[in-house]
């Protein structure tokens, strides 16, 4: 028999009791928790599929307009190799030169002051003096991994042209969507206007092919002219002369005869509008492509995007030109929605799991409780996403679904130490601080151990680090909400009875664990851990020496079972909806090579999918075969990010 209770809640002190005696404030905390994630989940957190971080890169693009790619290398790559190889924290130079444009990559070194290290760049090309007159202002910046949320693809019997004016017109249409604010294109050539004058035409005017260069080029720039006040306001003049179409520089003037009539580009010239002469072109099953590349920016969400995009899609296909069509192309969305619907998926397992286990060994209020803290501890965490600069990505959802697992197992030790109280007959608020504080100690620490065990990964260093370092700052941050839920929130509801509203809210649930616990499965339990684990305990306490080499004898053998057939390796290798061949020829290959070899790859690729969907009955294996000559991009996202790199010896089969 248990003597009478002699506790006094009033003489019981420290945080714990204070939150049992204090149901209120246990409430306002849960509320705060729960309202504040929901609030900033709504407005403040952004949602990508993959982090956006810096990469330790710096990017110099140099424009040389009309130079081929022996001349872009010997005026500018080099010189912009010299300058950048000399500055502190510089570990690798990559450069690349294209007709018209070179391309420098500067890879830094670990924990190098990427903002001391960009300024010193651009100082550095800043002191070249030795570039060409025609070299434009180099661009010197930190590169990013912008991730793309869904293509589409333009593609058909039509010729450059007509797919080009398409692809753009699209792109305007999709920039007018305010859920889409950045649409780019790729694997078609830029647009060019060619003025070609003939000698024979210049010695008639009288004219020199410096002078028709130098008067459509003054003629062909938008210039600042200052500004003038009024009583209104000031008014900010500019001359408006940018050109972007083919007779619009027919129309520039270049003489001005005694007899007021004019001598235009167009009378001493032949204009076209065309593209510039790259080897570079894209292929979509065969047939002539362009890609649309759809990225996610700012608040953004991947879902409202591809959406987004997906509706104009329908809505082109019944607008466009006969032989033309339009398809989506990695959707990088469904990832994103797949990694969500998994979450919420183990999610609610996991409650009815927590919800009937519990209810069904101990009793279903509890059980309740227990379960809560898993939303509770979920929706508080979101609360430090905007402080730690952390979105909600594939990377922070496979965080939750890590903690899934741990998160209520603080509150199972406090929940049931407190059942455990209520069992030998103490009232619900004794039982309720003293069961908490009986465990507080373990649960506390258990949790520290788990968050020093992720800590480490913050401090990896490099790329890497940033992309993963959401790991740890999501496991960390729910799993020290469960712990204040679990010593706080959690003792302060079992102290007291469950409120009618609850109890009819919760009757269906209620009514089925009265049903259940007609099976006794406390007693049952009991039943074994008495007669079944106790003897074999007591066994191995009194074999102890026996115990602890067993135990480090499996050990060893595991470890030795496991040397040689298990590979380690920092990622694993997953299979994919994507599967992606880059080509990369020695320098100097020509285009009709690279061709002839990349149209090898695909015809491969494609007899692979035939002989698969002819062994099935079911719709084909295959959305559709790209493939881009001129260019090496990677569509799929990784902590690098994607770059594409461009050349005649380059192609990419997708």
């Amino acid at each position: 028999m248990t003597g009478p209770s002699q506790f006094d809640p009033d003489k019981e002190r420290g945080v714990i009791a204070w939150a049992a005696k204090n149901s209120v404030a246990a409430n306002v905390l849960m509320l705060i928790l729960i309202v504040g994630g929901i609030v900033t989940l709504a407005s403040g957190i952004k949602q990508e599929v993959f982090p956006e971080v810096e990469l330790d890169v710096v990017s110099i693009s140099v424009i040389y307009p009309g130079a081929s790619p022996a001349e872009v290398e010997q005026a500018v790559v080099l010189a912009v190799e010299e300058a950048v190889r000399g500055i502190d924290g510089v570990k690798k130079v990559t450069s690349s030169a294209m007709e018209g444009q070179a391309s420098t990559l500067v890879e830094l070194l670990l924990n190098t002051d990427k903002d001391r290290a960009l300024n010193d760049v651009k100082s550095a090309i800043d002191r070249i003096t030795s570039f060409p007159k025609d070299v434009e202002r180099p661009t010197v910046s930190l590169l990013s991994n912008r991730q793309q949320v869904i293509s589409i693809v333009l593609y058909g019997d039509v010729d450059e042209a007509t797919l080009r004016s398409v692809a753009e017109n699209s792109r305007r249409a999709m920039l007018q969507d305010s859920r889409i604010t950045y649409v780019e294109l790729s694997g078609i050539r830029p647009l060019e206007i060619s003025i070609e004058v003939p000698q024979a035409e210049l010695r008639r005017h009288g004219l020199t092919l410096d002078e028709v260069a130098a008067r459509v080029q003054a003629a062909s720039v938008e210039l600042p002219g200052g500004g003038v006040k009024t009583t209104g306001g000031e008014v900010l003049l500019r001359t408006t002369e940018r050109r972007d179409r083919g007779n619009e520089f027919g129309n520039i003037v270049l003489l001005s005869q005694p007899d007021g009539s004019q001598v235009r580009v167009r009378d001493v010239a032949t204009v076209r509008d065309g593209f510039r002469e790259v080897d570079k072109e894209a292929t979509y099953n065969g047939k002539p492509a362009v890609m649309i590349n759809v990225f996610r920016v700012g608040s953004e969400t991947p879902l409202t995007v591809s959406a987004a995009a997906k509706e104009y899609v329908a809505q082109l296909e019944e607008t466009l030109p006969d032989g033309l069509y339009a398809a989506s192309w990695f959707d990088t969305a469904e990832m994103y929605e797949g990694r969500l619907s998994l979450l919420m998926r183990n999610a609610r397992i996991g409650l009815l799991l927590v919800l009937l286990t519990l209810g069904l060994f101990l009793e279903a209020r509890l059980a309740f409780w227990v379960t809560l803290g898993i939303p509770i501890s979920f929706a508080g965490s979101l609360l430090f996403f905007p402080v730690t600069d952390v979105s909600i990505n594939m990377i922070s959802l496979f965080a939750f679904i890590i903690t899934l697992g741990m998160v209520v197992d603080d509150a199972i030790v406090v929940g049931e130490s407190i059942y455990k109280q209520r069992m030998d007959g103490k009232g619900r608020l004794e039982a309720a601080i003293l069961g908490a504080k009986e465990v507080a100690t373990p649960v506390v620490f258990a949790i520290l151990t788990s968050c020093v065990a992720f800590a480490p990964m913050l401090m990896v260093p490099g790329p890497m680090g940033k992309f993963f370092r959401v790991v740890p700052i999501v496991v960390i941050a729910v799993l020290m909400i469960s712990l204040v839920e679990s010593l706080l929130i959690l003792p302060a509801h079992l102290s007291h009875p469950m409120p009618w509203w609850l109890r009819v809210l919760l009757s269906p649930y209620l009514w089925f664990m009265r049903l259940v616990a007609k099976i006794d499965m406390p007693h049952r339990l009991q039943h074994h851990i008495q007669h079944t684990y106790i003897p074999i305990l007591n066994r191995a306490l009194r074999w102890r020496y026996f115990t602890i080499a067993t135990g480090v004898a499996v050990l060893i053998g595991t470890l030795g079972y496991v040397a040689g057939r298990i590979p380690f390796t920092f990622l694993p290798k997953v299979e994919g909806d994507l599967i992606t061949a880059h080509l990369k020829m020695p320098v100097g290959t020509p285009v009709s090579q690279t061709e002839r070899i990349a149209d090898g790859i695909a015809a491969i690729a494609q007899s692979i999918v035939d002989n698969e969907d002819a062994k099935s009955d079911g719709p084909t294996m295959s959305r559709g075969l790209y493939e881009e000559v001129g260019a090496m991009s990677a569509l799929e996202a990784s902590p690098e990010g994607s770059i594409s790199t461009e050349g005649s010896h380059y192609a990419t089969v997708m």
